[in-house]
């Protein structure tokens, strides 16, 4: 056995490690200085037992996964409490980043698709598709989707139906108009907004990777922007966010999934418990079929079971649109198609502004109509966190693991095909899903009011108590028949009926058991034609949809369920997939015993979780992925940026050996590939320590540059204006102490100061020829003002060349900075004579 180690993946075996593609890229060919660690037995028996992975990622993944785990299972009352308080303050507090971003990536990749950067491929350009385009819509859409088209397929359009919103809230509002709202809001949570993110992540993942041989992991998004880099710390950072974020989705996903199939499994045949064993059972059988998958590769168990699971899934699709009323659903797939473009806009944009501030007063005061009976026509200020901030967590959760497979596949395409390929064909498929399945639950759900079917809240134990003790006696209001106090509506309503009727509780008895379940009473018909769903669970609402079609209802449940153990394992297998290719820095064949570790890891994490915490656990891991959203909203910003940058390199519109500054603003972090950090400590602790100095004296630092790039006069206005704002940022924060809201004033003028570094940064830029936005240059400097700061100092100190700027890189870029004598400010960059 042999143990290889190496900071730099061409500095041993990579035919063992990674096949390099083929540089057709902007960029002229990148390096990869990935971290290694490669593990191979000698024994010709055991050539099997290899290893290849990247060990910062993997192991302290492995320690946070491990850490979180624990903590949910030892105490899931309490990580779930933690988690969801994480999970409520995000929502309530960053509502509008999510809201705002999602538009703004939306029409972003809109102008993609537009623009005269369409046409590049995603490879080299004499480069053909891997899959053809059946195949590889099936498997970027079985992975996108997961399981969630039948967990929400017919309980979503439901809830929003019945359920306290800001429709449901105003009592004037027809009731036909309630139901197509309740269709558009699960389109708006499944359409557009949703794919994009999976779109955006996989574009710059696929051209990062194929066209320029990055590694295909998340670090390579940010390559336009930082470099070699991503090699060091940074983007490791990145990949093991992604590592964390896949696995707590898929395990939550694989959990909470399992307690769904268990339900189908119970109602199809009463002997199969709902029980922690059965769930065990289903989870492992589960991860045993997805290992054999992933063990196979894409080419052929990922790619087969995805074919299969979505012809499963269509042919159910197109059953339940002939079975039931078909002209009716076909009527509400136009109508739902043209009110959800007509609203777009509307409700792409809204973020319950209103209802979050909390109940409104004064309505009467101000002659507004409010219904007897309603205290307030406010829609709930907690429904956005519940549901569509909710989801744009889970998607954006999702991204790196979605994203990151879809990227994979889709080598050869070009950026057309592939806008077209993960937003408008998956869109318009889950569109004809939602609204066929949910169209169907609305359908049932008012015809089962119509024939008296209700929610109602009789013990039937109590009952059958009553049947046993005196089974002649006649039914009695009074007899406590009610699981609560009072019986509510519905229950007075059936039990006033029976008491008409003259029925005994032994008629009664007997009555309740024709249906499979004495509490299905009152709720569904015998033969289970009509069930009123807003009375059942979320796992349940599926199946008895299912079971509504007379003869065939058992064999739809039953082949809903072989769809369903498809997609999760589809899921599964894809997660387990991208999990070791984060870990091994985009291994393109991870070794099958890493392949088997991760799957195996994923099925004991949902197992511990599912046995020592139960849902609450599983529920508790899920708000942390959640909560992991909130920073990938940000990283997928900047990834926009990035992509829009790549594309201008691939076409030739920048070019990315052109001008720039001497010192990168991430240089003083010891961000460079990890086999250079030691050789340029000396020169990076130097860069820190001028960092730290210029977090005090930044006003001094910008001033010198701005009377190099603007004119001498400059100097003192821009020394007295920033020291100003910076001193007024301290003191106001101080202030905060014995002034309530003085805090606001220090951001004030810490956005002063921000903005006034950011101009004199513009002009250095120009002043330099480097190419950039002002917008950038803003962001920058309210983020780091001390390293762009130290950024024009050293590219613009007098004496340079622009040739010299232009010729110096890495290591020999920052010692030549330092070789220069920093005139009259020797605080502000500390001047030494580099090694060589």
């Amino acid at each position: 056995m042999y143990l290889e180690n190496s900071e730099n993946s061409q500095a041993h075996n990579t035919n063992q490690i990674i096949t390099k593609k083929p540089l057709t890229g902007g960029y002229g060919g990148v390096e990869d200085r990935s971290t290694w660690v490669s593990l191979k037995l000698s024994s010709k028996y055991l050539q099997w037992a290899q290893l290849s992975f990247n060990p910062v990622v993997t192991f302290v993944s492995l320690a946070v996964i491990l850490a979180f785990v624990l903590w949910a299972m030892l105490l899931p009352d309490q990580a779930n409490t933690e988690f969801a308080h994480w999970k409520s303050w995000i929502g309530l507090n960053f509502t509008w980043l999510y809201i705002g971003s999602q538009d703004a990536w939306a029409v972003f990749i809109l102008f993609v698709y537009f623009s005269k950067y369409s046409n590049i491929k995603l490879g080299p350009d004499d480069s053909q598709p891997e899959y053809n385009d059946a195949s590889w819509f099936s498997m970027l859409f079985a992975c996108g989707v997961s399981t969630g088209l039948f967990f929400y397929g017919v309980a979503e359009p439901l809830y929003h139906y019945i359920g306290p919103n800001r429709y449901t809230a105003d009592p004037t509002l027809p009731d036909n108009k309630l139901a197509q709202e309740a269709i558009n809001v699960t389109l708006y949570h499944w359409g557009l907004h949703g794919w994009v993110v999976y779109t955006i992540v996989g574009l710059i993942l696929a051209l990062m990777a194929h066209r320029e041989g990055l590694p295909l992991t998340m670090k390579s998004c940010f390559y336009p922007l930082i470099g070699d880099k991503i090699f060091g710390w940074p983007g490791d950072l990145v990949d093991i966010l992604s590592v964390i974020a896949t696995l707590f989705g898929v395990c939550t996903s694989l959990g909470l999934g399992t307690m769904q199939i268990n339900e189908g499994l119970h109602l199809m045949n009463s002997d199969i418990p709902v029980s922690t064993e059965s769930q065990l059972v289903i989870i492992w059988s589960i991860t045993a079929v997805a290992t054999g998958s992933v063990l196979t590769g894409v080419k052929y168990g990922i790619r087969r079971i995805s074919e299969v699971c979505f012809c499963f899934g269509l042919a159910l699709m197109l059953c339940v649109l002939f079975l039931d009323n078909t002209v009716y659903l076909l009527n509400l797939y136009v109508q739902s198609m043209g009110y959800y473009f007509q609203w777009l806009l509307q409700i792409g944009f809204h973020s319950d502004a209103f209802e979050q501030l909390g109940p409104s007063a004064g309505a009467e005061d101000r002659g507004r109509f409010v219904p007897e009976g309603f205290v307030t026509t406010d829609g709930p200020s907690g429904w956005m966190n519940s549901w569509t901030i909710f989801y744009w967590g889970w998607w954006i959760a999702w991204c790196p693991f979605v994203g990151m497979f879809i990227a994979k596949i889709s080598v050869g395409r070009t950026i057309k095909e592939f806008i077209a390929g993960t937003m408008a064909a998956p869109v318009i498929y889950v569109f004809m899903w939602m609204i066929i399945f949910g169209g169907a639950g609305l359908r049932m759900e008012r015809e089962a009011a119509q024939n008296n079917l209700c929610c109602h809240n009789i013990d039937m134990g109590r009952v059958f108590n009553l049947s046993m003790n005196g089974p002649s006696n006649l039914i009695s209001l009074d007899d406590g028949l009610c699981a609560t106090k009072d019986c509510n509506s519905c229950s007075n309503n059936l039990l006033t009926k029976t008491i008409g009727d003259g029925m005994t509780y032994e008629d009664l008895k007997k009555e309740t058991e024709m249906f499979g379940k004495p509490e299905w009473w009152g709720k569904t018909t015998v033969s289970r034609n009509l069930t009123r769903l807003s009375c059942r669970k979320t796992e349940e609402m599926w199946f008895d949809m299912m079971m509504s079609y007379g003869d065939l209802g058992n064999f739809l449940s039953a082949f809903s369920l072989v769809s369903l153990i498809l997609y999760f394992v589809t899921s599964s297998d894809s997660g387990s997939l991208v999990i070791d290719c984060l870990a091994s820095n985009g291994h393109p064949e991870p070794p099958k015993l890493q392949r088997l570790i991760w799957a195996l890891i994923e099925g004991l994490t949902a197992t511990a979780l599912l046995v020592a915490g139960g849902k609450q656990a599983l529920t508790a891991l899920q708000a942390m992925s959640i909560a992991t959203g909130l920073i990938y909203t940000i990283l997928m910003c900047v990834a926009c940026l990035a992509l829009w940058r790549a594309l201008q390199v691939q076409a030739g519109d920048l070019d990315p050996n052109g001008p720039s500054f001497d010192v990168d603003l991430l240089d003083p972090f010891f961000t460079d590939p990890f086999d250079q950090v030691v050789s340029r400590f000396s020169s990076t602790s130097k860069l820190f320590l001028q960092f730290i100095i210029n977090l005090v004296l930044t006003p001094l630092t910008v001033a010198k540059t701005a009377s190099r790039v603007i004119c001498v006069s400059t100097f003192w206005p821009v020394l007295i204006s920033l020291t100003i704002f910076l001193f007024m940022f301290v003191f106001f924060h101080l202030l905060q102490l014995a002034v309530e809201g003085a805090w606001a004033l220090a951001w004030i003028a810490y956005i002063a100061f921000g903005s006034g570094v950011s101009i004199v940064r513009t002009r250095a830029r120009n002043h330099l020829n480097i190419p950039g936005h002002p917008i950038e240059d803003l962001c920058l400097s309210l983020l780091l003002y001390s390293s762009v700061a130290l950024q024009m100092e050293i590219s613009t100190r007098e004496g340079k060349t622009q040739q010299q700027l232009n010729d110096q890189n890495g290591e020999e870029k920052i010692n030549k900075a330092f070789s220069y004598s920093m005139d009259s400010v020797p605080a502000i960059v500390i001047s030494s004579k580099a090694s060589p």
